[in-house]
């Protein structure tokens, strides 16, 4: 195969070296440094001394190839740090399974032992709140109720079992009801839960997400971790 450079005597060259029967084919067709260097050199000393090359296409010749090498290089750097943070990403995100993670959710699932647990944020302070826990056939297994809440987070906790001891199986609605000091409904209220991270998906090219019991979720999108 002849390698074209875009001068008509290192063509030459290379159509020489090609149409010979003796000539060894070699696999890779790239001209690296060493080889163009050679044809350089090979061109400056055969050359008519009485029609030499033009400086200015030599100069343009080497600044042609040294951008062309120095990007193959670039290429390859980023290639090696792209793969070193993909490394670094798997690993920081694996550091997250067997957690819990507070995350914004109007439902809540059971954590390792069981348990429900999550935050109500009241935007003001309440004269009463209510908190229930309503599983998938609207039936109210959990109500916690507190009075003279101030603003702020309002933390819930369940252990998870009826009242005949059994295990209560999510995800399960989170229900609240509250009034403000003036005994008005109260509006805004945000609602959210501990939830496992059983895994971790981490794709070269995509965002990283924890697989928990409430859906794959993005670790930016955590308050809290546990």
């Amino acid at each position: 195969m002849t390698i074209s450079t875009g001068n008509s005597y290192l063509d030459s060259l290379n159509g020489a070296k090609s149409g010979s029967s003796t000539a060894t084919v070699k696999k890779n067709d790239t001209l690296d440094q060493k080889a163009f260097l050679k044809l350089l050199t090979t061109q400056m000393t055969t050359q008519d001394p009485f029609n030499p090359v033009d400086n200015t296409q030599m100069v343009a010749q080497m600044a042609q190839f040294s951008s062309v090498a120095g990007i193959a290089e670039m290429n390859t750097s980023l290639k090696s740090i792209a793969d070193g943070m993909a490394a670094s990403r798997v690993g920081g995100a694996a550091s997250w399974i067997g957690k819990a993670a507070l995350v914004d959710s109007k439902s809540a699932a059971p954590l390792v032992d069981g348990s429900y647990a999550g935050n109500v944020t009241l935007p003001a302070d309440a004269a009463r709140v209510d908190i229930s826990l309503v599983d998938a056939t609207g039936k109210v297994v959990y109500t916690g109720s507190a009075t003279d809440v101030p603003k702020g987070d309002v933390p819930f906790y369940w252990d998870g079992k009826d009242p005949d001891g059994n295990q209560v199986q999510g995800p399960l609605t989170i229900s609240v009801y509250a009034k403000d000091t003036a005994a008005q409904s109260m509006k805004d209220l945000k609602t959210a839960s501990w939830a496992t991270v059983t895994s971790v998906s981490s794709p070269v090219s995509g965002t990283t997400k924890l697989i928990t019991p409430l859906g794959n979720i993005d670790p930016a999108s955590v308050l809290q971790l546990s």
